[in-house]
């Protein structure tokens, strides 16, 4: 379940009741006190002494009666929301005064609770505004993270991250030849560039080619160098990428894909340490270490005699695994943050945030070009963003190629005017992802159809027509 994995536990929190009616607030306290055993909770008789509680910042979610003397229950929300304004709010209210919780939802109120209370109801709601005010904090601890991480190198929490620094670590103290391996998208540059930074060659250059990206020809000459009149074109001596990174690291990127010429003479420096140009009678010492990184299975490449077995063990003296995206899914929310973050500087913006739903999605959808798709997926929804936070509306408006100058163009809409962000759009928005993340708002609101509507942005009738679709019963997640 995608959201309980991010949102983490409410144990810790805190909760404040205000009502000038003794009595009722210390049953509500016992009641809420005995269903939530890890939370605290207080009482304040009034919105003064509320407002002085709320100074501490130790609660996250309140529950005020509307109807008191001095400051009344709509006062105090835009009051406590000047101090607190991830606060969640809860309003009791007696029938009468319905319609006032209704306007305080409006403002920002999370939900209300009608007097008589009845317990289930109350359970229910808090429980929600527990995992609500959760999800916020998890938001701003992110935030925090991503504030002090240096460089924003090797963003991520998840044990596979852990294992991945700690191989880092290990390989950067010797000057051993390193393959980095993993799949397209997972970061091997990002992970040889640190190789670098914390080795002893760090005040050395680092240099990195992508191998398959120059012809073979133009390779040779790129990695070794060449003197003048070595082929056409060469009016003048030129260092290559060994020379040029001598005393420091060349990383050689993708080196699966390099020709069986280029092999060989790559063998041969990493043997002797020495380079020969292009065109040149004798041999250049160098002292680089060579990190390479590859997305192929370099042992059925041997097999099929298209990659020679005695470079791969040069190569190979020490390997690093970097782990693909779906391996380290509690990353997903810290990495997006960073991406956020990043794509608002480099556009000159205003920090934005990410909704709780955002990150729900975000963690449940396949990433199969990795942490760099993500990074690009990212960019995209800051690009169409005019707001502060992005939502699952922005979502649906990006996944349906939304164009500039076009709020709505290619978005199904709803009746209400509201992007219908879930249904089926052929190479967007999956049946696949549709069945899971539905079933995660279901399982978070206990079958609740109305509660996973709203947070789904959904109308009740939109969602119920879903629910038919995909032949989901919601009573099952009661």
């Amino acid at each position: 379940m995608a959201e309980a994995r991010i949102a983490g536990s409410v144990a810790g929190l805190g909760i404040l009741i205000v009502d000038d009616e003794k009595d009722f607030a210390r049953g509500l306290m016992r009641l809420i006190s005995g269903r939530f055993k890890d939370v605290r909770v207080e009482m304040a008789h009034s919105g003064p002494e509320a407002l002085e509680k709320l100074i501490s910042g130790d609660f996250h979610l309140m529950l005020t009666d509307l109807r008191m003397p001095d400051m009344t229950g709509m006062e105090l929300l835009h009051e406590a929301f000047k101090r607190q304004p991830d606060l969640c709010m809860v309003m009791l209210t007696a029938h009468g005064t319905i319609e006032t919780a209704v306007e305080a939802l409006k403002v920002g109120a999370y939900d209300f609770v009608t007097k008589p209370v009845e317990p289930d109801q109350l359970f229910h709601i808090v429980q929600k505004g527990l995992e609500r005010a959760s999800l916020l904090n998890e938001n701003k601890r992110l935030r925090a993270l991503v504030d002090s991480s240096a460089g924003g190198e090797m963003v991520g929490e998840s044990p596979a991250m852990q294992r991945l620094r700690y191989a880092v670590q290990a390989v950067a103290n010797s000057d051993y030849t390193v393959l980095i391996r993993g799949e397209s998208g997972t970061g091997k540059e990002v992970v040889a560039r640190l190789i670098h930074r914390m080795s002893n060659r760090a005040r050395k250059p680092f240099m990195a080619v992508n191998c398959p990206a120059i012809p073979e020809h133009l390779l040779e000459s790129e990695l070794f160098g060449h003197v003048k009149g070595a082929f056409t074109g060469a009016d003048q001596d030129r260092k290559g990428l060994f020379a040029a990174a001598d005393g420091g690291t060349l990383l050689l990127d993708e080196v699966g894909d390099i020709s069986a010429n280029i092999q060989t003479k790559l063998l041969r420096v990493l043997q002797e340490g020495e380079v020969r140009p292009v065109g040149a009678n004798a041999n250049v010492a160098v002292s680089t270490r060579v990190l390479a990184s590859t997305n192929q299975e370099l042992e059925a490449r041997i097999a099929e005699r298209q990659f020679r077995e005695d470079l791969y063990y040069r190569l190979n003296v020490l390997s690093v695994m970097v782990p693909p995206l779906r391996d380290r899914i509690e990353d997903i929310p810290l990495l997006a943050h960073h991406f956020m973050r990043q794509a608002c500087r480099d556009m000159s913006l205003e920090d934005k945030d990410i909704s709780p739903d955002v990150i729900a999605y975000l963690a449940s959808r396949q990433w199969p070009g990795n942490v760099r798709e993500l990074q690009s997926y990212i960019r995209r929804l800051v690009v169409f963003c005019m707001k502060d936070t992005v939502d699952m509306n922005l979502v649906a408006h990006v996944e349906h190629g939304t164009q500039v100058g076009s709020a709505t163009a290619g978005v199904p809409v709803l009746s209400g005017g509201m992007p219908e962000p879930y249904k089926e759009a052929k190479g967007r928005v999956t049946d696949e992802f549709t069945l899971g993340y539905v079933r995660d708002l279901l399982t978070v609101t206990g079958g609740n159809i109305s509660e996973a509507a709203r947070i789904s942005g959904l109308s009740r009738v939109a969602l119920q027509k879903i629910l038919s679709r995909l032949d989901i019963d919601a009573t099952s997640f009661k």
